[in-house]
C-alpha cells in the first residue's frame, strides 16, 4: 500500500548534558499525548554522533496522518492567543530547560518507503543509523529517490544496510531528500565508509547521482531507548520516569 503520511523532521540543538533526559522527554512525556491528541506517530528520536555532525544534538522524525492530519496538528496547537497548547504550558516549559533550538521540515516519503508501523512489523532494526541529507538540482527530489530505490538499495544492501526511510523535503523547490538507513553493527557501517572509494557498486551509485545530487551529508544516529525502532513498539504513558532515574 502507497505511504500517504507526513512526516516532521527536526534537528534540535541540546543544552549542556541534557540529552538522555530531553530524548526521554520527547518519547515518554510527548509521544503518548500526540497519540492520544492529534493521531501522531513517533518515527524515531536519536542521538547524532556527534564526530559526524554538530553536537550534542538530537534528530526527531514524527508521522502525520496525511497533510489533513498535518492540518488537524496545527489547528490543535496554533489556534490559541499564546500559539501554544496551553494544556501543555507544563511540557513546554520543561523542554526549555533541555534544548535551545530547533530546524524543522515537512517531508514527503516516497509511496513505497514503509510506515513506522510497518517497519516495527518488519523488525527493521540498527545498531547504529546513516541519516542522509541530500541537496539537488531544483526539481531533482522525485528523480533521486527512484534511484534511491533502483540503484541505491541493492549497492548499500551489499553491505547488510537496509533502507528505513526515504522523503522529499515539502514547501522547497524539490531540491532536498532525506534518506534513513538502519545498519546492523557498527562493523559493517567501517566496512561501507571503507569501500567507498573501491567497491564498483558504491561507484556506480555515487557516479549515477551526480547529474542530480549537489551535495550531501551522511551522519551517524544511535536511536533513544523508548524510540520505536528499538522497542518495537509506541512509546506508552506507562514509560515515564521521574528525571533522577533517566541517566
Amino acid at each position: 500500500m502507497p505511504n500517504h503520511k507526513l512526516y516532521i523532521h527536526e534537528f534540535i540543538d541540546i543544552i549542556g548534558h541534557n540529552r538522555a533526559k530531553y530524548m526521554h522527554h520527547m518519547t515518554a512525556n510527548w509521544s503518548p499525548i500526540a497519540q492520544r491528541e492529534r493521531n501522531q506517530l513517533c518515527y524515531g528520536v536519536w542521538g547524532v554522533v556527534g564526530t559526524t555532525r554538530g553536537w550534542p544534538e538530537v534528530i526527531n522524525l514524527w508521522e502525520e496522518d496525511g497533510w489533513q492530519g498535518q492540518a488537524s496538528s496545527f489547528r490543535h496547537e496554533f489556534n490559541h492567543p499564546g500559539l501554544q497548547n496551553p494544556s501543555l504550558a507544563e511540557w513546554w516549559a520543561e523542554a526549555a530547560k533541555y534544548r535551545r533550538h530547533g530546524d524543522d521540515r515537512l517531508l514527503v516519503p516516497a509511496p513505497w518507503t514503509r510506515t513506522i508501523e510497518e517497519l516495527c512489523a518488519n523488525g527493521v532494526r540498527g545498531e547504529c543509523y546513516a541519516h542522509e541529507q541530500v541537496k539537488l538540482i531544483p526539481g531533482g527530489s522525485r528523480e533521486y529517490l527512484a534511484r534511491v530505490r533502483d540503484r541505491g538499495v541493492p549497492s548499500y544492501g551489499k553491505f547488510g544496510w537496509e533502507l528505513a526511510g526515504a522523503f522529499e523535503t515539502a514547501m522547497v523547490n524539490d531540491s532536498e531528500c532525506f534518506v534513513i538507513w538502519a545498519i546492523p553493527s557498527w562493523e559493517q557501517w567501517a566496512e561501507f565508509e571503507s569501500a567507498q572509494r573501491s567497491d564498483a557498486g558504491l561507484l556506480d551509485w555515487r557516479a549515477g547521482i551526480r547529474d542530480l545530487a549537489v551535495d550531501w551529508h551522511r551522519c551517524l544516529l544511535v536511536d533513544a531507548p523508548l524510540s520505536p525502532l528499538r522497542t518495537g513498539r509506541q512509546p506508552l504513558e506507562s514509560d515515564r520516569r521521574p528525571l533522577g532515574e533517566i541517566p
